[in-house]
């Protein structure tokens, strides 16, 4: 159903809904909400503390723009009982057209810091008129552009009603587990009562979405005893002698990997094996091995890199330990004539390993006898992605490597059809990462680090959770960041990289750090995946508690690739209990795996699974809060639905008709 045809959505208004992602009435009731205004319970800024999240109800006597400011905002002035404070909104400039003199409710972070008085940065407001009423929970969703609050809940209730809403688990099941229908769900996460309504609504949504994609990926991923139809004549003396190739000695961790990709090889089945393995644990020399047994057996391996970097990266190894064969590089930027040359080599079987980014799987690209395929960090690929590779070959042996721990508990459940090998240990060379949480206070200093490291010749990540643009008020951006550290790092040959620059832009800045050119390099996380760069033994990270710990972790993991001592300096903007003791987790340990566990627990199944959710069908349910334990209860309800004791003909159609919506979804 088309937006339009609600009431209360304009043609206008549509188009601010489509800034959100919202197309239909059906994406508008998949619209949660960000947060609650708990209407039962008003604050005054003068009993509140520093960092507070309050709602309270205030006089705006003025609002004006601030356009003199290196970053122009909205300023009002406001009064409560007597007690002057600021509130201050960052990039949303429309705010001032917005506040009139009058009544105001606002909800927001309360800050008091550095003797700048009492302010508020980025509060939601409404006019606290006689249409707002103090009892209940007030759903406060994310807007774009001219929407509001009111006009959102509006839109949001009236498509709820309009909007049929199922449940895709068979009927006997839903019985059996007494659940709760799906439209009571939705109503009660939009429109509570309570927080349990909430808490109630969430966990039943999620239940339903992991049902589906747990569903759907037994749907496209079928039957993991798939016959083998190569057969391997490489012997395990000719692979030992291959791995002597290497400069270091593979860890008790690297030869059980080995083993069990040697004996995947020589069974009935095919391979599809899954490789966990920490940041540095060197996945990718086991990788290479699987690689060799494919090649000098006289098959083609093909090799898939999320990014053009880690794929010339990843065939730069290819072709030191690979002399005796061909091997080639195909990615987006790969001139017109090279592609033609090597599509033309592989179709012929001149070339033995291609390594590469998606231009290896378009439609065009085809292989002589593709045997081996092997997806690097697989976190980035979708699902569809890495199968079309895959099927470029007959009955082809899939190895997927992920650098990104994820607990055993939900390894088994998505990735029920693979073979997980998980390498725990690391190289003896390889130091631990210190890591150190930094108060603002300590900047000046830490700066002074970074200068003396420079000299040194030692490189330093700068990383920031956005490219620009602020939530709060509290969060530091990429390009603000770049600006600041011209002044404050003189002398420091700095560099910008970050997600919205092309990709031929993106390579050139990252190879010219690569190559000493730039001693600093300021990202976003597009620096997460795979990069080496050995020079590099700083990682400082801003507004930490806003990441993910396994994020955090990936990110630390790229320093410490020499054998230089590295550190990693974590900045954070709030210092509440919770985002402390996040921060100590990744501070008191280096082991990726218990860090995962330890960010599950804490975070709870719709944070933990939506940090790394690019498919539309789970980014949806990222803000739902729900006990992780809804994902197991619907892995159980999806194995019996496929058991056979129910007619799953509905199911099956409907899990398959998520495929396109899949190709993007990411595990970890």
């Amino acid at each position: 159903m088309r937006l339009t045809s609600l009431k209360l959505v304009s043609e206008k208004r549509e188009k601010e809904f489509n800034k959100l992602g919202i197309y239909t009435a059906e994406d508008l009731c998949r619209h949660f909400p960000r947060d609650y205004l708990d209407m039962t319970h008003v604050s005054l800024l003068k009993d509140s503390y520093h960092n507070d999240v309050i709602l309270t109800a205030c006089e705006v006597l003025n609002a004006e723009v601030n356009r003199y400011a290196r970053r122009p905002y909205v300023k009002a002035l406001c009064q409560q009982e007597g007690f002057l404070f600021t509130a201050i909104w960052f990039n949303q400039l429309y705010v001032a057209d917005k506040l009139t003199r009058g009544e105001y409710l606002f909800y927001g972070r309360i800050r008091n810091e550095y003797g700048m008085g009492w302010s508020m940065v980025n509060p939601s407001f409404e006019r606290a008129d006689k249409n707002v009423k103090l009892k209940g929970l007030i759903p406060v969703y994310s807007l774009a552009g001219a929407l509001t609050q009111g006009v959102v809940r509006s839109a949001v209730k009236q498509a709820l009603s309009e909007t049929r809403i199922t449940s895709c688990i068979p009927t006997d099941l839903q019985k059996k587990y007494s659940l709760a229908p799906l439209k009571d769900a939705y109503l009660k996460v939009h429109s509570p009562a309570d927080i349990k309504d909430v808490e109630d609504g969430s966990a039943r949504i999620a239940l339903e979405e992991y049902f589906l994609l747990i569903s759907a990926f037994k749907v496209i991923k079928g039957g993991r005893d798939d016959a083998r139809l190569n057969r391997y004549s490489v012997t395990r003396a000719e692979v030992d002698e291959f791995i002597s190739r290497f400069p270091f000695a593979f860890t008790a961790g690297q030869e059980n990997a080995v083993n069990e990709i040697f004996e995947n090889l020589n069974s009935p089945h095919k391979m599809n094996r899954l490789i966990q393995g920490d940041v540095g644990s060197g996945k990718t020399a086991v990788a290479l091995a699987g690689v060799f047994m494919a090649v000098k057996s006289g098959y083609q391996a093909a090799m898939l890199a999320p990014t053009e970097v880690l794929a010339r990266q990843n065939s730069a190894l290819l072709e030191k330990y690979f002399p005796e064969f061909n091997v080639r590089t195909l990615t987006g930027s790969s001139s017109p004539a090279e592609k033609r040359e090597i599509k033309k080599g592989l179709v012929s079987g001149e070339i033995n390993i291609v390594c590469g980014t998606h231009a290896v799987i378009q439609s065009d690209v085809a292989f002589k006898n593709l045997s081996f395929v092997v997806c690097d960090e697989q976190h980035r690929f979708g699902v569809a992605q890495r199968a079309s590779l895959s099927e470029k070959g007959d009955g082809c042996d899939v190895l997927i490597m992920s650098a990104t721990p994820i607990p055993r508990t939900l390894s088994l459940i998505f990735y029920g059809d693979l073979d997980v090998t998980t390498i725990k240990d690391k190289p003896a060379k390889r130091q631990e990462i210190t890591t150190a949480v930094i108060p603002e206070r300590k900047y000046p200093d830490m700066y002074k680090y970074v200068s003396e490291q420079a000299k040194l010749g030692n490189q330093t990540y700068f990383v920031c959770p956005k490219i620009e643009g602020d939530d709060e008020g509290t969060t530091m951006s990429v390009t603000e960041l770049y600006e600041e550290l011209k002044i404050k790092l003189p002398g420091v040959r700095l560099a910008l990289l970050h997600g919205k620059m092309k990709d031929v832009q993106k390579n050139e800045i990252m190879s010219a750090f690569r190559a000493k050119e730039y001693d600093c390099l300021v990202s976003t996380t597009v620096i997460e995946v795979g990069v080496d760069v050995p020079d590099a033994t700083t990682m400082i990270i801003y507004n930490a508690e806003r990441f993910g710990l396994s994020q955090l972790h990936q990110l630390r993991g790229r320093v410490g690739r020499g054998d230089k001592k590295s550190y990693c300096f974590l900045l954070s903007g709030a210092d509440t209990e919770d985002a402390l003791e996040r921060l100590s987790v990744i501070k008191n340990s280096n082991d990726g795996f218990e860090i995962a566990e330890a960010d599950l627990k804490i975070r709870g199944g719709g944070d933990f699974m939506g940090t790394r959710q690019s498919g539309k069908m789970l980014n949806d349910i990222k803000r739902l809060r729900f006990p992780v334990e809804v994902i197991f209860t619907a892995k159980a309800l999806s194995d019996e639905a496929f058991s056979g004791a129910f007619d799953v003909k509905l199911l099956t159609r409907i899990a398959a008709e998520k495929y396109d919506s899949l190709k993007d979804v990411t595990l970890n």
